[in-house]
């Protein structure tokens, strides 16, 4: 039996019955819907649970995380982030000239995550958003993949954190 079963059969057995078709119930309502889009120009704001992280100035300290630095074109920069994404698992949802949406699926039970870039309109930075669509905590796995996106597009471009 292939390692990742086994985490799951015991998995299911530690948290019960009842507790895997909660999860399973979750994961299915995370498929529906989309990422959140513009508000006003802005990301949307993430929500009020430790399950996402954002670089819009608006959002609480918790939640927060440094933008993506441009060096050269945003153009450019948004091109490469999306050979960044696909590399890293994602898939490219919506895109704009100032805007790029994309969905990560977790492991075992495929929840649905929304990342999300906004060019600022300086052109200064790329904003960042990262969030759960479902769940109260994502056990940092948001900031995680931001910081992924991050390292890779560094290497890639020799872009880096922008305070």
């Amino acid at each position: 039996m292939k390692k990742g079963r086994k985490i799951l059969i015991f998995s299911v057995l530690g948290i019960g019955i009842g507790g895997a078709a909660a999860l399973g119930a979750l994961s299915y309502a995370s498929q529906n819907g989309e990422p959140m889009g513009l508000v006003d120009g802005r990301l949307a704001p993430c929500p009020d649970s430790p399950n996402g992280v954002s670089s819009e100035p608006t959002e609480p300290a918790a939640n927060r995380i440094l933008p993506l630095a441009i060096t050269g074109s945003s153009q450019h920069l948004l091109e490469s982030l999306k050979k960044v994404i696909l590399a890293e698992g994602g898939t490219v949802s919506r895109e704009a000239p100032d805007y790029l949406a994309a969905t990560f699926r977790t492991g075992i039970f495929k929840f649905v995550d929304d990342v999300e870039f906004r060019v600022a309109e300086d052109k200064s930075v790329i904003h960042v958003r990262s969030a759960s669509r479902v769940g109260h905590s994502d056990f940092g796995a948001n900031r995680k993949r931001v910081e992924a996106i991050r390292r890779r597009l560094e290497a890639t471009t020799g872009a880096t954190e922008s305070e």
